[in-house]
């Protein structure tokens, strides 16, 4: 199944926008509020963000570097790569959201953490939405990056694009059902 670039990456800067917007939304609220969990065993908001600055931490500069270093011009179309649609896919949210286990780096629950976490969040949102608009000069299917559990395992751009947004957008669900619970 061939998807549109263009669509693909509107479709992309569309959501992280909206990520970015409520992250803006949420340095209005009280801190105690971003640091509540529902249980002993659940994150916080503040929990679920760190968590996405985590997996920030490690594309943001990949991507970056291999949009930086790709040779490659943009194709009209983009052919998902079969682990890469099967990764970005398990992301999406659902109705109810099936819990994931998480490697233990990745893993912020009970750290000490404040709103400099929905900071760092608005800093990598921004810097997504950059590397959205410089990815529409290179080729998205042959333009490659490792994942973080494994450098010999790569993904093709546009769907490390898919997984990192998906992922976010997953764990944005996460933390408005935290607040609902408030």
């Amino acid at each position: 199944m061939k998807m549109s670039t263009t669509a693909l990456l509107e479709e992309l800067k569309n959501k992280t926008g909206e990520h970015l917007h409520y992250a803006r939304t949420l340095l209005l609220k009280p801190e105690n509020e971003l640091n509540f969990r529902i249980s002993a065993d659940s994150w916080s908001v503040l929990e679920c963000l760190e968590h996405l600055n985590r997996y920030g931490n490690f594309y943001i500069p990949e991507i970056s570097q291999r949009i930086s270093s790709s040779k490659t011009n943009s194709k009209a179309d983009l052919k998902p790569g079969i682990l890469g649609d099967y990764f970005a896919k398990s992301m999406l949210p659902k109705e109810k959201l099936n819990k994931m286990k998480t490697f233990k780096t990745m893993n912020p629950i009970h750290h000490q953490l404040n709103t400099a976490v929905v900071n760092e969040f608005i800093k990598q949102q921004e810097q997504l939405l950059d590397l959205l608009e410089k990815a529409r000069s290179v080729d998205l299917g042959k333009t490659k990056t490792s994942i973080s559990i494994s450098k010999l395992i790569t993904l093709k751009l546009g769907d490390t694009f898919r997984f990192v947004i998906y992922h976010n957008a997953r764990h944005i669900v996460q933390a408005e059902n935290v607040l609902k619970n408030i």
